[in-house]
This record gives structure tokens, C-alpha cells and sequence, in this order.
């Protein structure tokens, strides 16, 4: 497995593209679909509109020694894709846990990359997590599906706070054992 030498996580093979830690030239990719209100909405802490410098702020928080999180992007660009397709992270919880999150660009949406890029993270298991758990949006069915067809398991409801919407959201929680 290579390593990158600011975040020292690894990069992940998928299918059609790589999983690999951002880095400061994705500023651009990220900023045109982070700013898109679709994928805003579909997640917890993106704002719209994006302010000015976030996406600088994102990359270095991912670039930090004591980050909360491990963000991949989802690199096409040696298949012939996009070079950021969307961004998938995981985030340490105690107890051999992680919680993985991911969104993909509306450009990409049902073409199949989430599903792929939360499969290749299940299987590389970065964190050596024993269990992983995943929270969508109860209004967004397409991410349900990424993780049911993943093997994750229906947990409950929950709810999260949406930046973008400015409103506390219910949620579904889904979980899958790694190991034992």
C-alpha cells in the first residue's frame, strides 16, 4: 500500500478510480461541488452557500497531524473519470469503531461511485475498525441504498444538525461488524 507523506494514510484502489488523500490542487473540484446545494443538503457540515476559504480550511484540517478525521477523495482520473468524483472519510470512534461518511458529485450520482467507494473502504479498513456505523439523511434514499447494499444493518433513528439547512434532520443509523 503507498502512503501519502503529509496525512500518511494510504491510497485505496476501487474499481474505476482511487481513493487518496486530499490535496491542496483538489481546492477548485471541491469548491464547484461543495458549493452545489444538492450536496450540501446531503450532508451535516458543508455550508451553503459555502463561504469564502472553507475549502482551503477543509484541506488543511485533512492535512493536520491531530485531524477527527481520515478524508479520501474519489480520484477517476486514471480511468479517464474526474479527479475528484466526491470525498469519502471515516472518523475514529472509541472502542475499535468508525463512522464512515462520503458524498459524490451531482454529476456522478447513480452512476454506482458510492457504492464502490464505501466498498474499497470497507475492505481496505484503514482504521482496523472492529465495527463501522454510517448516518444518512432519512430524505436521502440513495445513500440508504449505498449503505444497505454494503452489508450495513438498520440501527435506528437518530437525528443531526444540517449547516446547510439551518434545521436539525432525521436520520437512519446502519451498522456492520468487521470483525470479531
Amino acid at each position: 500500500m503507498i502512503f501519502d507523506t503529509i496525512t500518511n494514510l494510504p491510497t485505496i484502489q476501487a474499481r474505476r478510480f482511487i481513493l487518496r488523500p486530499l490535496r491542496k490542487s483538489d481546492a477548485g473540484l471541491l469548491e464547484l461541488h461543495m458549493g452545489d446545494e444538492r450536496v450540501a443538503r446531503a450532508t451535516a457540515a458543508i455550508a451553503h452557500p459555502l463561504p469564502p476559504g472553507a475549502t482551503e480550511a477543509y484541506i488543511a484540517r485533512a492535512q493536520r497531524a491531530d485531524r477527527d478525521d481520515d478524508i479520501w477523495v474519489m480520484d477517476g482520473s486514471a480511468s479517464g473519470l474526474a479527479e475528484v468524483l466526491g470525498v469519502v472519510w471515516l472518523t475514529r470512534m472509541d472502542r475499535d469503531q468508525s463512522e464512515i461518511n462520503f458524498w459524490v458529485a451531482p454529476a456522478f450520482w447513480n452512476a454506482g461511485i458510492a457504492s464502490e467507494a464505501v466498498r474499497a473502504m470497507i475492505r481496505a479498513n484503514p482504521h482496523e475498525a472492529r465495527t463501522m456505523f454510517a448516518e444518512v439523511f432519512q430524505d436521502n434514499p440513495a445513500s440508504a441504498r449505498v449503505v444497505t447494499n454494503a452489508g450495513f444493518e438498520y440501527l435506528g433513528d437518530a437525528e443531526a444538525f444540517s449547516v446547510a439547512r439551518g434545521v436539525t434532520v432525521p436520520t437512519w443509523t446502519y451498522v456492520k461488524k468487521l470483525a470479531d
